[in-house]
């Protein structure tokens, strides 16, 4: 791993003096009190401001109030104007812009394109009280309120939005945010060590539009650097024989034949750019060579289905941050300038960044008003970052990273004592020890040679890796410590669990069976067959069902009785109707009601997302005269896979037999233990099933310089919640505890 500058080694900015804020300001009065006449940085954010080390706007603001800047937050401000973008004044230094903990898009659509009305980072989880692709409007307000200040864009909406992607909700894709947005530059991933450098650095003077080598950002050039060396993304991983007739990457004179990695420069050749190309002079990364990767450009991804996919994997490739390259996409006559991913933190690092000064509540200025994402989290403790398991469907790989960051014990048990001693309303519970995934603590590659050379996707995919350390005694002896801890009268762990990883090591599962979990323990096989799960590089049920034996026998030896809580994903690229249907028999051979069921949501950047675009799988390699995948499409057949996993609600059984009958499955239909669905409908229990396509409200148009988005006016979602009671053949509803990830 490349060394990197520690995160605590800056020299303070002179604003130390004012030492730490109780709460960060959110408001002039505030700002008095602390005798500011003004804030270095202001934090824009779609989320509540709550001071917990599990919001991402505490944890930067936190970070850099500890680098001696004074940090003021304006949370979810009115878009409708700039007013309130100018509350606290115009920032020393920049905005920080960020749509909070959650897609703004994900977090106000379901993945049928239906409102939600409820928004869990708000108060009194009230819906709509942030912007439609959040940072886009927010960079907007803040560029008028004051077009002389930089606007800095982050968070996971950013991050997954980094380059020209798929946007489920417009069914198109879109330019990279930051070109869209026209902020100064973009974070991606976790960005404290970027930020500290690149607040450091603008504090000293430097012009924010030169600082464009800070691993983990991206900047928009227009003009590329003359002596780096070009690599067109093909030569890195060919999509078979892609061009016949205009070079997808509009490099002047470039030869698919030639033998060099530098683009061939045309007799007489002129672009807009060629006669900036001299001037143009930009530091490689510290520990990268001055090499970049030309990816298919915003035009050309917008247009072909493969080129897309290929471009897809090509980024997913380059994200071990020991190997990766910097990777450049043109838009336009603008080149999108994609830096290598941040070193991941030290465990010291990690220490010092979840020990700041953090009150652990919401900010007084919300009352009595609750919070459900906090109340979730307030006694739970992140204990690391970062997944290997590189799930197709899931981004937080993608933006976490694939290196686990630990924090040590000893930072952990001083987290659980503070809770125990400060955090209100505490009565002995720690609702969780985890983090993206509750078993990933402290496992890590055996080798940091093979690790800075690896490029494979998944650790544990399509097997776990040989070189992966499976052993889960770091965390068991965690957990027992933890236990220890005077006045601590229950560990829970609710994070979400790699259970292919579990069963490596039985005595961890013993451990949790035992002692931390509290009659149900959610794991996710997400589906039963092979194809599907092929997909979504999860291990077939093999493995679940070796889990399901241990944790079994585990709790019957410690006395209790316990239930696995099963979820699946409904219309994942890949799945067949016939895909579906087997699952469902699964789950009611085994006595599983499903309470609540997902329909797969094509987020941003991820794997699966490029399946649903494209009909191309980019975890292998592409070619243009490979067959389009199966991909389940229109409300139809998405409403027709959701209904498979709820084969026992009545409301679902015209369609089911609908289905069955189509399938040549008609011996599913009857009433008896081997039957799916029953042959009689009762009363008043079918619902009218269409599948014309909603559309959204005509919207007013918007005014000059506005923003305005279009909402479809449509019922909230349903979540995963599979259930099974003593018997297995009976559903015990419950209250789905599924807790918002961090970010």
């Amino acid at each position: 791993m490349h060394a990197s500058k520690s995160l605590f080694s800056y020299p303070k900015y002179w604003a130390e003096c004012y030492g730490t804020a109780p709460f960060l300001p959110m408001s002039r009065q505030e700002m008095d009190e602390l005798g500011w006449d003004s804030c270095d940085i202001i934090i824009i954010s779609g989320d509540a401001y709550v001071d917990h080390p599990s919001f991402g706007m505490a944890v930067i603001g936190r970070l850099l109030e500890a680098q001696g800047f004074r940090v003021g937050i304006i949370a979810q401000p009115d878009w409708s104007s700039k007013d309130e973008f100018m509350k606290l004044g115009k920032p020393n230094l920049f905005f920080a812009v960020s749509a909070g903990n959650m897609d703004s898009m994900i977090n106000r659509y379901t993945s049928d394109l239906k409102i939600r009305h409820d928004d869990a980072y708000t108060p009194n989880n009230e819906g709509g009280k942030r912007p439609d692709r959040a940072v886009i409007v927010y960079t907007q307000r803040c560029k008028e309120a004051y077009k002389d200040r930089p606007v800095l864009i982050g968070g996971i909406e950013a991050s997954l939005r980094r380059i020209a992607h798929y946007d489920y909700w417009s069914d198109k894709v879109r330019r990279s945010v930051l070109q869209h947005s026209k902020a100064d530059l973009l974070f991606y991933g976790n960005a404290e060590r970027a930020l500290v450098e690149v607040s450091h650095r603008i504090a000293n003077g430097e012009d924010v539009k030169s600082i464009t080598n800070v691993r983990g950002t991206a900047v928009m050039l227009s003009s590329l650097p003359a002596d780096w060396v070009e690599k067109d993304s093909t030569r890195v991983d060919k999509p078979g024989k892609a061009f016949t007739k205009d070079n997808p990457y509009n490099v002047p004179g470039y030869s698919e034949d030639a033998p060099s990695c530098v683009p061939e420069q045309a007799d007489n050749a002129t672009t807009p750019n060629e006669k900036h190309l001299s001037v143009v002079r930009i530091l490689a990364p510290e520990g990268t060579q001055k090499t970049y990767i030309r990816l298919p450009s915003f035009e050309k991804v917008c247009k072909d289905p493969v080129l897309y996919a290929h471009t897809s994997r090509v980024l997913h490739l380059e994200t071990n941050p020991s190997n990766a390259l910097t990777l450049v996409q043109s838009h336009g006559e603008r080149f999108l300038w994609l830096n290598p991913p941040p070193i991941p933190l030290s465990t010291n690092e990690m220490d010092d960044v979840f020990e700041q000064a953090f009150q652990r509540v919401p900010h007084p200025s919300y009352g009595d008003a609750t919070i459900p994402a906090y109340d979730m989290i307030r006694f739970s403790v992140n204990i690391m970052r970062g997944c290997f398991g590189g799930c197709s469907f899931c981004s937080i790989t993608e933006h976490e990273g694939r290196i686990i960051q630990n924090r040590s014990e000893d930072s952990i048990v001083r987290e659980i004592e503070s809770i125990r001693d400060k955090t209100p309303g505490f009565t002995g519970t720690i609702s969780d020890l985890g983090g993206p995934t509750a078993n990933m603590y402290q496992l890590a590659c055996k080798s940091d040679d093979i690790q800075s050379s690896c490029r494979r996707l998944s650790c544990v995919y399509p097997t776990i890796c040989s070189n992966l350390i499976t052993d889960h005694s770091p965390t068991t002896q965690l957990y027992r410590r933890a236990r220890k801890i005077k006045g601590i009268k229950r560990i829970m762990i609710a994070s979400g669990l790699r259970y292919d990883l579990a069963v490596e090591d039985p005595e961890y599962i013993k451990e949790l069976v035992t002692h931390h979990v509290g009659g149900y323990l959610k794991i996710a096989p997400e589906h039963t067959e092979d194809a599907p799960l092929s997909k979504m590089m999860k291990p077939g049920m093999g493995t679940y069902h070796r889990f399901k034996e241990l944790f079994d026998k585990y709790s019957k030896e410690a006395g209790k009785q316990q239930f696995l809580i099963p979820y699946f994903i409904s219309a994942h690229p890949g799945t067949t109707d016939e895909d579906m249907m087997n699952l469902a028999i699964w789950l009611k051979s085994n006595g599983f009601k499903a309470d609540q069921v997902q329909n797969f949501y094509p987020s941003p950047m991820a794997n699966a997302t490029t399946m649903y675009h494209t009909a191309r799988d980019p975890l292998h390699r592409l070619d243009y005269k490979s067959k389009a995948m199966n991909v389940p499409k229109g409300a139809r057949q998405r409403k027709l896979h959701k209904a498979f996993l709820r084969y026992h609600d009545p409301a679902n059984w015209p369609i089911l037999r609908e289905a069955l009958n189509r399938m040549g499955k008609s011996h599913l239909i009857g009433n008896g233990e081997k039957h799916l669905v029953p042959t009689t409908q009762p009363r008043d229990t079918a619902k009218p099933y269409g599948n014309k396509k909603q559309s959204p409200r005509r919207s007013r148009q918007p005014r000059k310089g506005e923003i305005l988005t279009q909402h479809t006016g449509l019922p909230p979602r349903e979540t995963t919640d599979t259930r099974s009671n003593t018997n297995g053949n009976k559903t015990t509803k419950q209250k789905s505890n599924r807790k918002p990830r961090r970010r």
